[in-house]
């Protein structure tokens, strides 16, 4: 079982009420394969919600209290994120977790690279809070385009059902 962005999967949880739909991961979750999150509905954010990112940095910043998560208005959503990133770790230690697949550049979900604060489609190195907490915890995380490519390349299953 690994943890998978609930978005990746069809439900209709992205900040403007879509979803981020992909076969494998919808596959994954109908043969109860992947136990779904969505850290910002969790951290008590409504769908659709305004468009947020990091600012200041990156997730590490955040949990560090050196960086912020802003909407498009300037409202400081940071509280938030926090919350429903603790609630994704807590349901990933709860079920014994020791791999998460999220989604790209989301400020919640990003892997290696997110927006950078400035609502510029600009992109940084870095983390969102979600990725950055499960890490801080020995949890491996990868982008859902890194898992795909592992799959690919034959360096993991593809796991489908048991």
């Amino acid at each position: 079982m690994i943890l998978v962005s609930a978005c990746l999967t069809g439900e209709n949880c992205k900040y403007n009420g879509g979803n981020n739909l992909h076969p494998v991961f919808q596959k994954m979750a109908a043969n109860q394969r992947a136990l779904l999150v969505c850290p910002e509905q969790l951290g008590g954010l409504p769908t659709p919600r305004t468009p947020c990112e990091i600012l200041g940095g990156d997730g590490k910043a955040v949990l560090q209290g050196k960086a912020k998560v802003v909407n498009t208005a300037g409202g400081d959503l940071t509280t938030a994120f926090i919350k429903g990133a603790q609630k994704s770790l807590d349901i990933a230690q709860k079920n014994n977790i020791k791999l998460a697949v999220l989604k790209s550049h989301s400020p919640s979900c990003g892997c290696g690279t997110i927006y950078n604060g400035h609502f510029n489609s600009t992109l940084q190195p870095g983390d969102g809070v979600t990725t950055a907490l499960l890490r801080q915890h020995q949890i491996k995380v990868l982008s859902e385009e890194e898992y795909l490519q592992k799959i690919n390349k034959g360096e993991i299953p593809f796991i489908e059902s048991d």
